[in-house]
């Protein structure tokens, strides 16, 4: 039987699983990425993905710890404050300020291509393996659900049942996987349309999901991160507005 967390130990030195499944999960996601564009005909130029990856890398990294903060806000008044700020993050800030700073980047290249789409796949595995990382981390990582009664309960750590939130992304993230791969190789939605859907489909998702997360910071009944893929689904409108005028 698996205890959780997992803390393995070469020695005397404790191996954070979370964090080896990080690099993994950039890693891999990396590669992939890679393997695909070497595999596709990619109408953006060699510069000018980099200049994308290097927008999407900066944006991510603000949006993640912006949003972390803004989860549980407080205040900054020493050194180590700050640097539990530098390492306090969330994927749904990464991937939204993933986002805008791709379209800044594209802006300041002047690239008019959409850039979404090689990125689609990758960012799923990425998820998926990073979220492997949260469901053996337990408690010790703000990725655990509310205490319940329900079948699925576990206890991550604390001695209490708790929703595992991570495991229910997990098999989530399985039939999104292959779906969006279906459309990206069958090739018939317009540039761009794989990534809006991902967007969408996951930050809804997310949505109904915070709903069972014990979470102590609301505005208006709602989490930062219910706020956040509101945000989301709203910048995404004129996609949804497309799908529903061509829904008959």
């Amino acid at each position: 039987m698996i205890t959780i967390p997992i803390e393995p130990k070469v020695g005397d030195v404790s191996i954070n699983v979370h964090l080896v499944l990080e690099y993994a999960a950039f890693f891999i996601a990396y590669r992939y990425y890679v393997y695909l564009r070497k595999h596709s005909n990619d109408p953006i130029t060699y510069s000018n993905r980099l200049s994308i990856i290097l927008g999407a890398a900066l944006g991510a990294w603000v949006g993640s710890r912006l949003v972390g903060y803004l989860e549980n806000p407080y205040g900054v008044s020493t050194w180590y404050d700050l640097l539990l700020l530098l390492n306090t993050k969330t994927i749904m800030g990464g991937l939204f300020g993933g986002l805008l700073g791709v379209e800044l980047a594209k802006r300041i290249v002047g690239e008019q291509h959409s850039s979404g789409d090689l990125f689609t796949l990758p960012i799923v595995v990425g998820i998926f393996i990073g979220r492997i990382g949260c469901f053996l981390s337990g408690t010790t990582e703000f990725t655990y659900g509310s205490v319940t009664t329900s079948w699925t309960g576990m206890n991550l750590g604390d001695g209490q049942l708790r929703h595992p939130l991570a495991l229910y992304e997990l098999v989530f993230l399985i039939p999104l996987f292959f779906a969006l791969r279906y459309y990206y190789y069958r090739n018939t939605w317009k540039s761009g349309q794989l990534f809006q859907v991902f967007m969408a489909v996951y930050f809804s998702f997310r949505f109904f999901l915070e709903f069972l997360k014990p979470n102590s910071f609301f505005w208006l009944g709602l989490s930062t991160i219910q706020w956040l893929c509101l945000i989301c689904l709203v910048y995404y409108r004129r996609f949804f507005i497309h799908i529903f005028k061509n829904a008959h």
